[in-house]
């Protein structure tokens, strides 16, 4: 297709004469049907050289499509193969769309959404990470500062932003679309933060919105790495609408054709949207007969207590909270029950500063690469934790963890 373009480009002359044969009778009349004709030929160049323009973002084979249509910005996450998973390359073309777009009179929202139909976006590209820390490439720098720059780009946004987060939505695909204005969630969603289970914490701002979810759910999420689905999403506050999954299409084009929409008319679209859909309205939320156990047992200053709590309460419930709080990485159970604990009364800039000195001292530690090791490369699930016990994680190393890193620290 390019090549073709390029062709076209390359003489207006030549390719009009190759389109109108010499004998043609367009060619012998006046001058000025030669020069309506290349006036013609002048204009479709500046479409294809538009198109051209535009090509590198709306390219299909790209990994991120920017696009501009109606009245708003579009971004498609389009690695459906990795589950539409972030990496560098998509995070440094986003975040300078997006503050484009803001500045934009033209724009009135930006609307986020991934390809394939399977997930929005499934969370960062660990594989990338991982590699890179072997060898102590700058990437473990460059990632999770340009993540955390992007995730406040999105949370300081002055224009309305709107994530579709139809389909798996955990990790780096909750950091693109939580601190957004409207998250809508369908039937398809699947929401985690499971990254307790690798070595590493819920980052991308979960210090920000998991403590200020209702009663202690956020803790609850952030420890277990708990999966919740559909409507269960809304309910519990991680998405602002519930819409069916077919309907999104619908949605999209209603929102591109709003004209100079205001925040409060993208509302009330998302509102009639969410108003008309009844699909699981009468089912009852998952996690509903737990709540007050996960109130009071998720309560508790530490992770000893916690445990202590879990055991004591005795229930099926808390039993199985407690097996699977047993897998996870003690290094980052008590990274996160303080990155959460500290993050509530935290501005989403200073968790972010916080959550980037917690990146680096996991980069730098060995259950990261152990975790990614058990359950994405060998599968075996069993990883060996180091230290192995909760007990066995000083204080001193979860506060060396904490530390201002200087020069180094997050800017944003």
């Amino acid at each position: 297709m390019l090549l073709l373009h390029a062709a076209l480009l390359a003489s207006p002359e030549k390719q009009l004469h190759h389109q109108m044969p010499s004998h043609h009778p367009a060619l012998s009349r006046t001058g000025s049907s030669t020069l309506s004709l290349r006036l013609r030929s002048f204009k479709r160049l500046q479409v294809i050289l538009q198109h051209l323009k535009m090509s590198k973002h709306t390219d299909s084979a790209a990994e991120v499509l920017l696009e501009k249509k109606g009245a708003a910005g579009i971004i498609t996450l389009n690695r459906p193969k990795a589950l539409n998973a972030l990496n560098l390359s998509m995070i440094q073309q986003i975040y300078p769309q997006i503050k484009t777009w803001e500045q934009d009179p033209e724009t009135f929202l930006i609307i986020i959404k991934g390809s394939g139909g399977k997930a929005f976006c499934a969370g960062g590209d660990i594989r990338a990470i991982t590699e890179a820390g072997k060898v102590g490439d700058k990437l473990l720098q460059d990632f999770f500062r340009g993540e955390y720059r992007l995730n406040n780009a999105i949370g300081t946004c002055k224009k309305p932003y709107v994530a579709l987060i139809d389909g798996i939505t955990m990790g780096g695909g909750v950091g693109v679309s939580v601190h957004g204005h409207f998250r809508v969630a369908t039937e398809k969603t699947v929401f985690a933060m499971p990254e307790t289970a690798i070595g590493l914490f819920p980052d991308v701002g979960g210090g920000y919105f998991l403590p200020r979810l209702s009663g202690k759910i956020g803790y609850y999420l952030a420890l277990t790495g708990c999966r919740l689905k559909g409507r269960d999403v809304l309910r519990v506050g991680i998405a602002t609408h519930f819409v069916e999954s077919e309907k999104l299409p619908a949605l999209e084009k209603d929102l591109i054709a709003l004209k100079s929409p205001s925040k409060e008319k993208i509302a009330d679209l998302l509102n009639s949207y969410h108003m008309k859909c009844t699909i699981d309205q009468e089912k009852e939320f998952a996690l509903h007969e737990h709540m007050e156990k996960i109130n009071s047992l998720f309560s508790a200053n530490s992770m000893e207590e916690i445990v202590k709590k879990l055991k004591q309460d005795g229930s099926p419930f808390a039993m199985k909270q407690l097996e699977t709080i047993n897998k996870m990485s003690p290094t980052s159970l008590k990274l996160t029950l303080r990155q959460l604990r500290e993050g509530a009364s935290m501005s989403l800039q200073e968790v972010l500063r916080m959550e980037y000195r917690l990146s680096q001292a996991c980069m730098k530690g060995h259950d990261f690469y152990e975790g990614v090791r058990a359950v994405l490369i060998d599968k075996d699930q069993s990883p060996k934790w180091k230290p192995a016990a909760l007990e066995e994680v000083s204080d001193e190393f979860v506060d060396n963890c904490f530390k201002p890193l200087g020069n180094d620290d997050l800017k944003l």
